[in-house]
């Protein structure tokens, strides 16, 4: 389900009252632990933390208009997801993640490629949320996003 809002806020406005608590809880807690430089922001119909134009000038290369994306949070219908493009891009990122996970959550993780699926907003394990959201500076991303893009 994408969304025309806006803003942040507007988009946890308008859904669910259940889940405005889950993610207010996400937002603060990507927030409090993504590096300097990337720039919360509304994209592909949900909330956002990517590298801003002034610091990748050259964009998403499926558009080149958009910043650079690093991490959604997003209401679908029958869940919460989190994407995160450096577990797509880096094995030894999405490893380490796989094993924190079964560590510190005792729900089964239901992942995608860069999409991290929770059913109920009490499953989310949100202090590795956060330390998920640290592991990468804005120019750790660029480089690899970059090295990903050569091949």
């Amino acid at each position: 389900m994408q969304s025309k809002a806006a803003t942040p806020d507007a988009y946890i406005a308008e859904m669910p009252e259940e889940r405005q608590k889950a993610f207010n809880k996400l937002r603060s807690v990507i927030k409090k632990n993504i590096p300097r430089g990337f720039k919360e922001t509304m994209g592909y119909g949900m909330m956002g933390y990517c590298v801003p134009h002034s610091l990748y000038p050259a964009g998403y290369h499926c558009n080149p208009k958009d910043p650079l994306p690093f991490i959604g949070i997003a209401s679908q219908k029958n869940f919460i997801a989190v994407y995160h493009m450096g577990i797509y891009a880096d094995p030894a990122l999405h490893k380490w993640f796989v094993a924190a996970h079964a560590k510190a959550s005792p729900k089964k993780l239901d992942m995608g490629k860069s999409c991290i699926r929770y059913k109920k907003p009490d499953d989310i394990p949100f202090e590795l949320i956060g330390e998920l959201a640290s592991k990468m500076t804005t120019d750790e991303w660029i480089a690899l996003y970059e090295s990903k893009l050569k091949r």
